[in-house]
């Protein structure tokens, strides 16, 4: 730990991680070797039944949610619950962006007191600091008065297009939803807010003609193309934190032929809901320059920003007062890429970067730091045992059962 815990609960706590570390290493490492890229769900089996075997084993109720196109979704929850006790929603994912044996050329190690391989740093390692977390206060009988709810989905990487409505509905009954998604940098800093993040097409339909006997006769789709990039481009503002990326064009037939369709794909990232409103409303707004040309556009915001809400600053301040019991400094920070914490920030308040302290996100590189493992996993265990937040908050009765999974 940085520093010394300052309290008696805490101080049992970081005891009972750090002389678990090795456990909770050989828990990451066995996670990671078991590979789930987001696009290939069948490989999905050995790293949830893992996650299932272990939640099993803390005591708690666990259903796998079947997918359509993703591998499912694990919820679990206390066997033993009462009746509207308030929960907390615990959320992390276990699909990675690596392929199929990104493992023979990227293995698992430990190389100058960093833990490597493909999803270690996004998500794995967090998905063992949650396991140890809970495992560290049953063991020292610390039960939380906010019963926690784990929540693991299978397509956070591909935008969680089947797992959002059962986030959404069971977010919508929490006191509180913790993010285990990687810290921000070396120091650690925790996610208070995210930039929301939108995906927009625009097809430029034109007309064809021969480039050499009719030039005249032609729309060209790419010359409108040329004028709609420039526009979105212009629509950057670095002062309010909104970026517009044409990051892929296409079109065109041949050399010889005006082109009569062109397409460019936009990524968009704003920091307000207002400002998310205010800039699809501008690209839909588009209109061709060039006489004969159509725009067709599609697309929107798909991950609202994360916006440092009233509550959200709450639950900050209290992740901050319990990391001093720890004897660890905090810091916080606002991430570019989008969370399922985006989703769960519009119900209860959200805290999200809970996960592991490392790097090379996505990247071959791709690391944690062995001597942060076990801080975190204190920080998160210490986290759990905060009273409600929403003392005079009523719970949506049924809010899980509406969510699919039953009661929480």
């Amino acid at each position: 730990m940085n520093g010394y815990a300052r309290s008696g609960r805490a101080r049992k706590i970081a005891r009972w991680v750090e002389l678990h570390q090795d456990e909770l290493v050989a828990f990451v490492s066995k996670l990671v070797a078991a590979e789930s890229p987001s696009l290939e769900p069948l490989l999905h089996d050995d790293v949830l039944r893992q996650l299932s075997d272990e939640l099993q084993g803390l005591g708690f109720c666990v259903r796998r949610l079947a997918g359509r196109s993703s591998a499912g979704h694990l919820y679990a929850r206390p066997a033993l619950r009462v009746r509207h006790r308030r929960y907390q929603l615990l959320i992390g994912h276990c699909d990675t962006v690596w392929p199929e044996g990104t493992l023979r050329n990227m293995p698992v190690r430990i190389s100058d007191g960093k833990l490597q391989g493909p999803g270690m740093y996004d998500m794995k390692a967090g998905l063992a600091q949650l396991i140890f977390g809970l495992k560290a206060l049953q063991a020292l009988k610390l039960t939380p008065r906010v019963r926690p709810v784990v929540f693991i989905n299978s397509d956070e990487e591909i935008g969680s297009r089947e797992s959002t409505r059962y986030i959404k509905r069971l977010a919508r009954g929490a006191d509180r939803a913790l993010v285990l998604e990687p810290a921000l940098g070396p120091e650690g800093a925790l996610k208070t807010a995210r930039k929301g993040v939108g995906k927009f097409t625009v097809r430029v339909h034109g007309k064809a003609a021969h480039a050499g006997l009719e030039p005249g006769a032609g729309t060209s789709a790419i010359l409108e193309l040329s004028h709609v990039i420039q526009k979105l481009f212009a629509m950057n503002d670095a002062s309010r934190g909104i970026t517009v990326n044409v990051g892929m064009i296409d079109g065109g037939l041949r050399p010889n032929v005006v082109a009569p369709e062109s397409t460019a794909v936009v990524d968009v990232r704003v920091l307000t809901k207002q400002d998310a409103e205010d800039i699809e409303t501008r690209i839909h707004a588009l209109t061709a320059a060039t006489p004969g040309a159509a725009l067709e556009i599609e697309g929107g915001i798909g991950r609202p920003p994360m916006e440092r809400t009233q509550g959200n600053r709450t639950l900050w301040e209290s992740a901050r007062r319990v990391a001093e019991e720890l004897g660890i400094v905090l810091s916080e920070d606002t991430a570019g890429g989008g969370s399922d914490g985006n989703t769960t920030s519009l119900y209860p308040p959200t805290l999200d970067g809970l996960g592991a302290i490392g790097g090379g996100a996505h990247a071959h590189h791709e690391f944690v730091y062995l001597d942060r493992l076990a801080e975190r996993t204190a920080l998160l265990a210490l986290l759990l045992l905060e009273p409600p937040l929403a003392v005079g908050k009523r719970r949506p009765r049924g809010a899980a059962r509406q969510a699919g999974v039953g009661r929480a």
